[in-house]
């Protein structure tokens, strides 16, 4: 047999012929924090390390100190860091503002603010020089990715570049920004088209979310920029019941039909359409339960609303709930809900299709991708909450619809195996190291 690429496996005689790398990936958003960026990091990183690899983390100290540690066959070095005020660091418990007679005041500040890392270049190229990487694989486009970049540069090292958001899921949480929002975005998107163009391989999750971030003819930017999706890990999910513990845990009701969001619980999701929407369905629907997993800086306006609607018996907020509970609290629902209107991809919408749950979304951003309409699913229109009303009445309503859409969930779910995107970026990982003119690593045979 003749060998055309790295990284094949060989399934007649159960060999594989795969690269030792030491890898890099620098992200200024990781584990423990809850967004699909530091989801994906995390488990790139632990699964490019179960494959034999020699995986270095470089991200922000979520205590402000600088240390490192091991783990899970991945050595995370964890830069000194300082909290920035205005966004809130997704692992700790966003508190509830103040309310003047009964309004709540918009909250700015956060005492558990985001750790961002001001100046990382010199500690980098200390870190990164004693790990001789082969290749660096960055993950945002903020502080740390500079120093990445710069260094990438210097030191002629190939670098690969994902992007994973758009303009919008910065200055959509920023309330300091509104008035300047639309020309900010603009710029954001220019900025964040930069950090792949610069790279020797770039991919992101969808091709919807380089069609809206890359120009239109592709031939001009320089580097190849490939749909590859985040993936998850399918063996962890499937359409089992839910043990008993799960609902008694998180105060579910076992006997009603659940409507479920799991994910950041803050403005850019647009889960007030959700609650909205949720309100015409318990009309039809009166036992049906609304669960809304996640925490961020929307919840108590979201709890506001619930109650302004009257249905706050029919709403719960579990808050954030991590694996391995989460992936029962998938099992426990009937149907999976979001209004987001700014996503590349959506690791939880792979989740929920995982578990078999049919998808009620919007027509924006990358959903389309996941929600195929009619098939695993309902596309509706964004912002249109009577249409994501019925959409979710007819799912709950109809048994025959709900497992039509559910067996093709599972089939849409195939397609973003955690394992296929690993295997993938080894391969473009070797591509970018030979785009730089330098050697692959010596092989090896795993059986």
């Amino acid at each position: 047999m003749i060998i055309t690429r790295v990284g094949v496996f060989y399934h007649s005689v159960g060999f594989c012929y795969n690269s030792d790398m030491k890898i890099a990936i620098t992200s200024d958003l990781y584990y423990p924090m809850t967004n699909g960026v530091a989801v994906f990091a995390h488990n790139l990183a632990k699964g490019l390390a179960k494959q034999g690899h020699e995986v270095l983390v470089i991200c922000p100290s979520f205590t402000g100190k600088q240390h490192k540690e091991k783990r899970d066959g991945v050595t995370t070095f964890y830069l000194r860091s300082i909290r920035f005020p205005f966004y809130p660091d997704q692992i700790n418990e966003v508190p509830n503002g103040k309310a003047i007679l009964g309004v709540s005041l918009p909250r700015l500040a956060y005492r558990h603010g985001l750790w961002i890392t001001v100046d990382p270049y010199l500690t980098m190229k200390k870190v990164l020089n004693k790990f001789h990487p082969d290749v660096i694989h960055n993950q945002t486009a903020e502080m740390i990715a500079i120093a990445a970049r710069r260094y990438a540069k210097k030191y002629d090292v190939p670098m690969v570049s994902t992007g994973h958001a758009y303009p919008d899921n910065i200055t959509g949480q920023l309330k300091l920004l509104k008035p300047i929002k639309r020309p900010l975005d603009a710029v954001l998107r220019t900025y964040m088209a930069s950090f792949l163009k610069h790279s020797e391989y770039a991919t992101m999750p969808t091709e919807m979310a380089i069609d809206d971030l890359v120009p239109k003819n592709r031939k001009r930017f320089d580097v190849t920029v490939e749909p590859l999706s985040n993936g998850v890990d399918l063996g962890k999910f499937g359409p089992k019941k839910a043990p008993v513990r799960i609902y008694k845990k998180y105060h579910l009701a076992k006997d009603k039909p659940i409507v479920l969001y799991v994910g950041r619980v803050d403005p850019e999701k647009s889960i007030g359409n959700v609650v909205t929407a949720f309100a015409e369905v318990l009309e039809k629907i009166p036992e049906a339960e609304l669960v809304i997993v996640g925490d961020g800086t929307d919840r108590r306006h979201l709890q506001d609303l619930v109650q302004a609607l009257g249905i706050e018996k029919s709403v719960r907020f579990p808050g954030r709930i991590y694996p391995p509970d989460i992936m029962e609290v998938y099992r426990t629902a009937k149907v999976f809900a979001t209004a987001s209107e700014t996503e590349t991809q959506g690791i939880v919408l792979i989740e929920a299709a995982a578990t078999g749950l049919p998808l009620v979304a919007v027509d924006a951003g990358a959903v389309r991708e996941l929600c195929q309409h009619k098939k695993n699913g309902i596309l509706c229109q964004p912002g249109d909450v009577s249409e994501i009303a019925d959409a979710l009445t007819k799912i709950l309503k109809n048994e025959d619809v709900r497992e039509r859409y559910s067996k093709h969930s599972l089939e849409v779910a195939k397609k973003h195996d955690l394992n296929r995107t690993l295997k993938r970026f080894e391969e473009i990982y070797e591509e970018a190291i030979i785009l730089k003119g330098k050697k692959i690593p010596k092989k090896r045979w795993l059986r």
